[in-house]
């Protein structure tokens, strides 16, 4: 089948490689403008720019996925089917009608839970067991459209969200890989959603990203979990500016909320939350790599009575 491939970051590579894998032509790649990126700054190109590149695909980057000329490139390529993992922009329907089969979607929930553009880090925030990869037929609401394929996946003890899109990353691709066998047979069922079960994974910011102490210390490692890798759960520092947050454990612990109880140069920092205590095991501080918390303690980047929040 002749696919046009809209993606940009790390979980949309494994869809990218099976479906050439699997005797699939990928025709183009619609990705993201080239962004600076890195504590230099430099422009960097998107992870599948690099990967289509290096297979000689053409690639398209425009800044709004919409227009009369984009349009015309797109009908140019001749693809039969759009398949979209993770590209960053919501696309009009003229866009999605284009290709004669339309336009399926690797969405990384169990839907209609988690619509929307963060569902792994709320799968993980909201304290779920399990969740899943959800293929879908694309159509203009938001991750609204016909279930075509749904793979369940458990959440494992104390992962972060970015160990566990790695794994859903490489689920979807093999969801996708059925769901498109299944298309070609003509055997392919299409489940519409039911609506009123809809939840909400809405984009993380700045503000979601800070560590409220004084949440229960259960809720408070949870947070940090769903926010690890990007964009990094923080926390103001006094003067010292602020620092990220990862690798949490829940232990006892008593104090006001923020309060560091203890600094071991072996063990980490042990912060005190509404109730209970949440173990660091890694940091980053303000300007600095990220390190464990053995090694900022050592630093003296941290002691204990001072104050987080």
């Amino acid at each position: 089948m002749r696919i046009l491939f809209w993606g940009t970051p790390d979980f949309s590579l494994p869809a990218y490689h099976a479906l050439a894998e699997e005797g699939h032509q990928v025709v183009g790649v619609v990705t993201q403008p080239d962004r600076p990126a890195g504590r230099g700054r430099g422009v960097a190109m998107s992870p599948v720019k690099q990967a289509a590149l290096a297979d000689g695909v053409p690639v398209l980057q425009p800044e709004r996925a919409r227009g009369d000329e984009f349009l015309a490139q797109l009908r140019a390529l001749e693809p039969e089917l759009s398949v979209v993992v993770a590209y960053g922009q919501i696309l009009r329907p003229e866009v999605l009608e284009l290709p004669p089969r339309g336009s399926v979607n690797i969405h990384a929930s169990l839907l209609p839970e988690l619509r929307g553009a963060a569902p792994i880090q709320w799968a993980v925030m909201r304290g779920f067991d399990v969740t899943g990869v959800t293929i879908m037929r694309m159509e203009a609401g938001l991750d609204s459209g016909p279930m075509l394929f749904r793979v369940e996946e458990p959440i494992r003890p104390d992962e972060s969200s970015a160990e566990l899109a790695g794994r859903l990353s490489e689920i979807g691709a093999e969801a996708l890989i059925e769901t498109l066998a299944l298309m070609e047979d003509g055997t392919l069922a299409e489940v519409p959603q039911d609506h009123s079960l809809a939840t909400y994974a809405p984009k993380l910011d700045r503000e979601t990203a800070r560590v409220d102490w004084s949440l229960p210390a259960r809720e408070v490692a949870l947070r940090i979990r769903g926010l690890d890798d990007v964009p990094g759960a923080w926390t103001p520092q006094g003067e010292r500016g602020q620092v990220k947050l990862f690798r949490p454990s829940v232990e006892e612990g008593r104090g006001a909320p923020g309060t560091v109880l203890d600094a071991d140069p072996q063990a980490g920092i042990l912060v005190a939350a509404g109730e209970g205590a949440v173990r660091i095991r890694e940091v980053q501080p303000s300007g600095k790599r990220r390190m464990t918390a053995e090694e900022w303690v050592r630093g003296r980047g941290i002691s204990a009575g001072e104050r987080l929040g």
